[in-house]
């Protein structure tokens, strides 16, 4: 294999993106580089006067078919993909002159999927043919050709010319590299496109690095962070940060855990989030009265934590904030005042998720060894009338409510989960607990205090009645659950011993 540096005598510009394009054309002119082009980046290089031969002027043969064959020849990719130190007798024979640097970007798929007037015929029109293979060509071929398909690597050729008259080994396969992923990922945006389901026979996922991160969950863990290429709608990597330090591994995964709980609800709503548990969260008629609902919920836990707001963020509540230790508020807008006050904790993280959308990825998973856990996300959302009351003891409207609410919170606890609420602000959280009456336990010794008019939601059924014992001697006087068990008639029959309402909803949301 070749690691001797290249020298650019003849290159090809063919982009849908002509960002730099000129001024990299004059670069490799003044470096003596002959250009062909095509197309579009062939008109805009005569409109800036610079000298080049068109595709069809080596071919012989004109651009057919609107443009989509043109550089499909032999004389082309010949030129491309011949070794120069094992086939010069071939390219001679063939008058084939050889190619040292392919720069080329596609046509914009992604973007045309992503518009809301897409049909499957501008969809086709926008998939790139002789693009992909002529940056495949060069890649395989990185020994002898460089290839661009980025135009921020245009400054990267430019270096190395200005300092060495050509194209060293090293940046010829990083620029390969990047080429094949960037191929790669236009293929299975294309297939995953066309296949028009979630779950295909065969998954090709494509994700762009969005940062480095300090490290993992621990120091000695290196971690980064990706984003789909399309992805929308509101999520902590399309937020716009404003103030604070990088956001880490950690920061990210508990934002997220956050912003999912508060956009759970449609009323005002805060949560307070600690290790992607929610530790505080309440709605109210306003985002200031549910932020001191949710703080005033567990304030020792909240220390340290996370916060998440479905409504702009206030003076009211950023003066609050700066009194205490969080890493992170969220929230779809900030007020001026809110910001100034904010500026003054130069460390803590500040994200404007702008206008709340659903996002478009309606997938959810786990990275496993070896493999990946898909599955749709929890959406599902209860109403009063869904509900089945299995016992003598029926739920007044206002405990129906406050049932509902805490059930909706129990979505984002880790399982097992138990949520002990008073009207919508919740009072005490048992989450990710190996036994569900430990669960009880710990969300009882939280609500410590607040126990009265409270209702209890449990993320999945009760398998037997010491749970229902220990909630009786709490004062709790509903619980909302899935049932299931087999052991339904005896948690039941324990509830009606209490006086207890108990009602089914008759779904699980466990989230592990």
């Amino acid at each position: 294999m070749n690691t001797e540096l290249v020298n650019i005598k003849r290159a090809l510009l063919s982009v849908y993106d002509k960002t730099g394009i000129v001024e990299f054309a004059q670069t490799l002119i003044k470096h003596g580089v002959e250009i062909i082009s095509t197309g579009g980046t062939a008109k805009l290089l005569a409109e800036a006067n610079i000298a080049y031969t068109s595709v069809a002027q080596i071919t012989g043969f004109p651009e057919i078919m609107d443009g989509r064959v043109k550089t499909l020849h032999p004389l082309i990719h010949g030129a491309i993909l011949g070794k120069r130190d094992q086939h010069a007798q071939a390219a001679q024979q063939h008058g084939i002159t050889w190619i040292d640097l392919v720069v080329c970007n596609l046509y914009p798929f992604a973007q045309t999927i992503s518009q809301p007037d897409c049909n499957i015929d501008k969809a086709l029109a926008n998939i790139d043919i002789g693009g992909p293979t002529m940056i495949r060509a060069a890649s395989k071929n990185f020994p002898w050709v460089g290839v661009i398909v980025d135009p921020q690597d245009y400054d990267r050729i430019t270096t190395e010319l200005n300092e060495y008259q050509g194209i060293t080994a090293n940046l010829r396969k990083q620029l390969a590299a990047k080429a094949f992923a960037h191929t790669a990922q236009y293929d299975a945006l294309i297939a995953n496109y066309l296949a028009d389901e979630p779950y295909p026979d065969t998954l090709t996922l494509t994700f762009t690095k969005r940062a480095d991160l300090r490290y993992g969950e621990n120091p000695h863990q290196k971690a980064c962070v990706y984003q789909q290429p399309l992805a929308s709608g509101s999520s902590i990597l399309n937020a716009k940060q404003i103030q604070g330090k990088q956001l880490s591994f950690n920061n990210i995964f508990d934002a997220e855990s956050a912003l999912n709980c508060a956009l759970e609800f449609t009323e005002p709503t805060c949560a307070v989030i600690k290790h992607a548990n929610p530790c505080g969260v309440a709605t109210n008629d306003t985002i200031d009265a549910a932020f001191d609902a949710a703080l005033a919920a567990d304030p020792k836990s909240a220390f340290g934590g996370i916060i998440a707001l479905n409504r702009p963020c206030s003076e009211t509540i950023a003066q609050v904030i700066i009194e205490r230790f969080f890493e992170v508020v969220i929230a779809p807008g900030f007020s001026t005042q809110a910001l100034t006050l904010l500026s003054q904790k130069k460390n803590l993280r500040v994200l404007d998720i702008g206008e709340i959308t659903a996002p478009t990825q309606p997938l959810t998973g786990k990275i496993i060894t070896h493999g990946l856990l898909l599955q749709s996300r929890d959406d599902h959302t209860i109403t009063k009338d869904q509900l089945t009351c299995v016992t003598n003891t029926k739920p007044d409207d206002q405990q129906l409510a406050a049932l509902l609410f805490a059930w909706q919170v129990a979505k984002h606890a880790k399982s097992n989960a138990i949520v002990i609420a008073r009207q919508q602000q919740t009072a005490g959280i048992g989450a990710g607990q190996v036994s569900r009456v430990d669960a009880v336990d710990i969300a009882l010794t939280k609500a410590e205090g607040k126990l009265a008019n409270a209702v209890l939601a449990s993320d999945a059924f009760f398998p037997f009645r010491d749970s229902i014992d220990k909630i009786a001697q709490s004062g709790i006087r509903a619980i909302i659950q899935p049932g299931g068990s087999i052991r339904d008639p005896e948690v039941i029959a324990a509830c009606n011993e209490h006086g207890i309402a108990m009602v089914f909803t008759g779904i699980r949301s466990f989230n592990h």
